[in-house]
């Protein structure tokens, strides 16, 4: 007879053909779930500081919707344009592990969706867990196409913290009373700065410290003694922002969707790009009073800027109330933080230094302790010529530009990914962006007498599996200023940083190679450096950018293209048959 078979008792039976059956369901994987969301781009009349203008919304609703998933979990957006502008979405942060036709960018991954045209954005979360949020990526319509993405940790798994009472998104923008496409239109044809925002915003509302702005209030009611989880994004277009509530101190516990060792802090600084999430401890008794969160720029440029605040109110619930009393709020006392000056750059460099990952067995650095390719690409401003029969107002008659090794970039007309994919990068681009500095000089000491930049459609193109180390330098050319730099495509590690000059022979011995932060977006020292490492385990095309909106515009950007790898897991797939055409 053979080996006996143990019957299967009626349980099994039915046990095993459920689990069997989920392999045929769409919605459904091991892994976790299909989320299904639609974003309707169009117009929306919204008011605020007493001006009322039709502004590009996702489903009508300024800031947009909110994306919530696990980790693992699959993620379908269908994006429907209903407006004249051409729009495409980046989901800021997002691995998009194999799925760059996803990432976003217009000219980069994708063709942008032209007017009546659709698009379905489909990914899946791979080992993320935190706060990110997505944007749209062409021109300047990020200023209102902006919101949340909230990814919670898997089934079964837990923060490694305690966890909060409750979860609150606090997004940070800016508010023009003009259209901010009409802004940065004109500052391109006349080469000047352009004009700056009337306001930032906090949930897209500006505050009480505007005028005509005291009902538009982001209101955070809290209740004592409690622990809140607060999921802090920059989504301004030009400012980076310290953030602080008076009175209450914040435990930070992440950084762009990577958990760090905690620690507290009063000030917290994000930069465009960046995320942060702290944790909030309400004070044990009621206090009688009320408390400002405020947020203002941290400048280091020359240029100008909104040199305002934004504030929201931070109040507690009365004793046996289920809401607070807005009569007795108006009587009690309002307290304000104290934030550093507008242009404190030591202590921007020291709360970066303080954000160092967990680096234990669950949530390990891997970093690259070897490295393949070295890069030094330096970052600044520059200018292009004012062309003939025209006046110019950048500087000394020329028109601003913006420049990675003096390689201002000139965005294609057909993406760079499509190019890459069908092998038809002729005309395209060119994968000869220098490894350094074309002409070295002395990056932050006195600028060189001629400032104009070179331009061009150019990247660099790495093997699968590459580990990269690039160093960052600011330059002095039209004055030092910090750049947030954003690396689409993968994290990285932040293994150094310094002020001055990087010295190849003598700063590597400084690295931190044991906890060095995992992030996505980083802050280049105005008159300093960063030094970051990953591995280019991602085949595709990746975008690298200042994430200040106008140094963009002025072309302080690049790419990077990943060859496929030898396996089959180790390629990009193909194109999506709705990808949009140029």
């Amino acid at each position: 007879m053979g080996r006996g078979v143990l019957p299967l008792s009626g349980f099994v039976r039915v046990l095993l053909f459920v689990l069997s059956g989920l392999w045929f369901l769409p919605e459904v994987s091991l892994a976790g779930i299909t989320r299904h969301y639609t974003f309707n781009i169009q117009l929306q009349n919204v008011t605020r500081l007493c001006h009322t203008k039709s502004i590009v919304t996702v489903n009508g609703q300024f800031p947009g919707p909110r994306i919530v998933a696990r980790e693992g979990d699959r993620v379908e957006i269908k994006v429907v344009n209903h407006v004249a502008n051409n729009i495409s979405i980046h989901w800021h942060g997002i691995r998009q592990l194999r799925s760059g036709w996803a990432d976003g960018p217009a000219y980069v991954t994708q063709c942008p969706i032209q007017t009546g045209q659709s698009y379905v954005y489909n990914f899946t979360i791979k080992g993320q867990r935190g706060t990110l949020f997505w944007h749209a990526h062409i021109s300047w319509l990020r200023s209102t196409v902006y919101g949340p993405i909230i990814i919670l940790p898997s089934l079964n798994s837990s923060y490694p913290f305690p966890k909060p009472y409750r979860e609150v998104p606090i997004i940070f923008g800016e508010w023009w009373n003009v259209d901010p496409e009409d802004v940065i239109k004109q500052a391109l044809q006349t080469g000047a700065g352009p004009n700056v925002s009337d306001s930032y915003t906090i949930n897209g509302l500006p505050g009480p410290l505007y005028n005509c702005s005291a009902k538009d209030t982001f209101r955070l009611q809290v209740k004592p003694g409690k622990t809140y989880l607060l999921r802090l994004i920059n989504a301004a277009l030009n400012d980076e922002l310290f953030f602080r509530i008076a009175h209450h101190k914040l435990k930070v516990v992440e950084a762009d969707a990577s958990y760090v060792k905690p620690f507290k802090s009063n000030t917290l600084l994000l930069t465009p790009g960046q995320t942060t999430n702290v944790l909030l401890k309400t004070k044990s008794h009621y206090p009688n009073a009320t408390f400002l969160m405020m947020a203002r720029p941290y400048v280091t440029g020359l240029g100008t800027f909104d040199n305002s605040s934004t504030a929201g109110i931070l109040e507690y619930q009365l004793p046996n109330s289920s809401s607070s009393s807005h009569v007795n709020i108006q009587k009690l006392r309002l307290f304000k933080p104290k934030l550093p000056p507008l242009n404190d750059t030591s202590f921007a460099a020291n709360f970066t230094r303080k954000l160092r990952s967990l680096a234990n067995r669950r949530f390990p650095v891997n970093v690259p302790r070897t490295v393949d390719r070295y890069f030094f690409f330096t970052v600044g401003l520059g200018a292009n010529p004012c062309p003939k029969n025209q006046t110019c107002q950048g500087p000394n008659g020329t028109k601003f530009a913006a420049s990675v090794n003096n390689v201002s970039f000139i965005m294609p007309t057909i993406a760079l990914l499509q190019a890459h994919y069908y092998g038809n990068s002729n005309g395209v681009y060119t994968t000869d962006f220098p490894n350094n500095p074309p002409m070295p000089f002395n990056y932050t000491g006195t600028p060189p007498n001629n400032t104009f930049v070179g331009n061009g459609t150019k990247v660099v193109a790495l093997p699968f599996n590459t580990s990269v180390q690039l160093v960052l330098q600011d330059t002095s050319i039209l004055g030092v200023e910090s750049h947030p730099l954003h690396l689409h495509g993968f994290n990285f590690f932040l293994v150094g940083m310094g002020f001055g000059n990087y010295n190849p022979d003598k700063d590597p011995s400084s690295f931190n190679l044991v906890d060095p932060v995992e992030r996505n977006t980083i802050g280049v020292p105005s008159g300093g450096w960063v030094a970051i490492r990953f591995l280019a385990d991602n085949p595709g095309v990746w975008f690298m950018h200042c994430h200040i909106e106008v140094h963009v515009s002025w072309g302080l950007r690049m790419a990077w293209v990943v060859m496929d790898g030898k396996l089959p897991n180790q390629t990009l797939l193909p194109p999506p048959s709705d990808l949009p055409k140029c």
